[in-house]
């Protein structure tokens, strides 16, 4: 059971990213000649104490993803619930000032950010319906969509 989660946890994953990515035009052609190419997102400017503080909150999130992994390999769906809605969810917001942050992103970026944080609250309800009915697909699925969302933003923009 747990090796099958496991299968379909990537194949949902790398699947959004995957379509994440191309639609955001960056197409993974194999080889580039040694040369890789020019990196084309679009450079957002943050006052620097801004930047330092929403890349240590971009690095969090990357974490409690790792963290929401080994609660779901653990099957641990209530924890991974926790972690996705306390620190990536809707009800993080105020933890890392997304209102502040918020203003000084394009308008796609913010609403990448927005989708992340609606499907990392999707997937803590999902969780925790699928630690009581099994049924796990609705959790992964929405756990693709918060990954894919971040994947995309981190396709589009960057901060300097």
């Amino acid at each position: 059971m747990r090796l099958r989660l496991a299968a379909i946890m990537l194949a949902l994953v790398a699947s959004a990213g995957i379509a994440t990515a191309q639609h955001h035009g960056h197409h993974d052609h194999g080889s580039h000649g040694g040369a890789l190419p020019a990196d084309a997102r679009e450079r957002v400017a943050f006052p620097p104490e801004l930047a330092e503080h929403t890349l240590a909150n971009m690095r969090d999130h990357l974490l409690a993803l790792q963290q929401i992994n080994e609660a779901l390999a653990a099957g641990d769906m209530d924890q991974a619930g926790r972690i996705a809605e306390q620190r990536l969810g809707m009800t993080s917001l105020r933890l890392h000032g997304a209102a502040e942050v918020a203003r000084f992103m394009p308008r796609g970026m913010q609403e990448a950010g927005t989708a992340m944080h609606k499907a990392a609250s999707r997937f803590a309800i999902e969780a925790q319906n699928a630690g009581v009915t099994g049924e796990i697909k609705p959790a992964l699925t929405a756990l693709a969509e918060t990954m894919a969302a971040c994947v995309g933003c981190h396709a589009g923009y960057r901060l300097r």
